[in-house]
C-alpha cells in the first residue's frame, strides 16, 4: 500500500470560513468515501496527519481547523471560558459539531465527492468532537476513531437513545496518559456501550499518543 502524503504534500484550502488541510487521491473515482481529521486542543490542520501514513491512498482527506483560539497557541473545538474545568461538555462543542457537518456537506459538493456518510478520526479534544459527532448525527458516520478521547458531559440523553446500535467503533488510549486518564477513557466506553456500538479497543503503554502498534490498529478497522 502507497503511503498517504504528510501535511506538507497536501494542499491548504480555505473554504466557506473554515481553514482545512486537504488530500485528493490522484484516482478520484476510486475514491470510496470522505475521512475527517479532527485535531485535539491547541493542535491545527496540520496536527493530524501522522494518522494517515499508513491509511488508503484513495481516501479523499479533510483536516480542519477548529474554529476558537487556544492558549498559549493552537486552535479549540470550543471557545475559550476562563475558570472552566472538567473539560469540554456537549453544550460547549455542539456549535462546532453543527458547524462540521456544515462544511463537509459544502465542500464535499464543490468537489464532487459523496459525503452521505463519512469516516472520522479525532484526536484528544478532537476524539471528543467525533463522539459528539457519532452520537448527534450517527446518520452520516460510517466509522468514527476515538483516539486519546472521551464521551463529553452532557450526552446521557443521547446515548439513552442507542444512536450507535451496531455500529463499530475504534477507540485506543495510552495506559500511561495524564492528560485523559486511563479510567475516564474506560468510562466513556462504557457510555459508548450504553449507546450501542460494539467497541474495538486497543490500549497501550504510551502517554498521551498512539504508539505504532495503535496505529496499524487503526488501519485495520479502516481497512473496509
Amino acid at each position: 500500500m502507497s503511503n498517504v502524503p504528510t501535511a506538507t504534500d497536501t494542499k491548504l484550502v480555505i473554504f466557506d470560513g473554515w481553514t482545512l488541510r486537504v488530500h485528493a487521491p490522484a484516482n478520484r473515482l476510486a475514491a470510496p468515501r470522505m475521512l475527517v481529521l479532527l485535531h485535539g486542543w491547541t493542535g491545527d490542520e496540520n496536527s493530524m496527519w501522522v494518522f494517515t501514513k499508513r491509511l488508503s491512498p484513495n481516501y479523499w482527506m479533510i483536516a480542519p481547523r477548529a474554529p476558537h483560539a487556544a492558549e498559549p497557541s493552537g486552535f479549540s473545538w470550543r471557545p475559550m471560558q476562563v475558570g472552566a474545568f472538567g473539560g469540554p461538555s456537549l453544550e460547549m462543542l455542539s456549535p462546532a459539531a453543527g458547524g462540521l457537518i456544515q462544511l463537509i456537506d459544502g465542500y464535499s459538493a464543490s468537489v464532487g465527492v459523496d459525503s452521505t456518510q463519512f469516516d472520522v478520526i479525532g484526536f484528544s479534544q478532537g476524539a471528543a468532537m467525533v463522539n459528539v459527532l457519532g452520537m448527534l448525527h450517527p446518520n452520516r458516520i460510517r466509522k468514527m476513531a476515538v483516539l486519546a478521547g472521551f464521551v463529553p458531559a452532557g450526552l446521557e440523553e443521547a446515548v439513552h437513545k442507542k444512536p450507535l446500535m451496531g455500529r463499530r467503533v475504534f477507540v485506543a488510549h495510552g495506559t500511561r496518559d495524564q492528560m485523559i486518564p486511563l479510567d475516564r477513557a474506560y468510562a466513556s466506553m462504557a457510555l459508548l456501550e450504553q449507546a450501542g456500538a460494539q467497541v474495538t479497543y486497543y490500549e497501550e503503554e504510551v502517554g498521551h499518543k498512539l504508539g505504532a502498534a495503535g496505529m496499524r490498529a487503526l488501519e485495520n478497522y479502516l481497512q473496509d
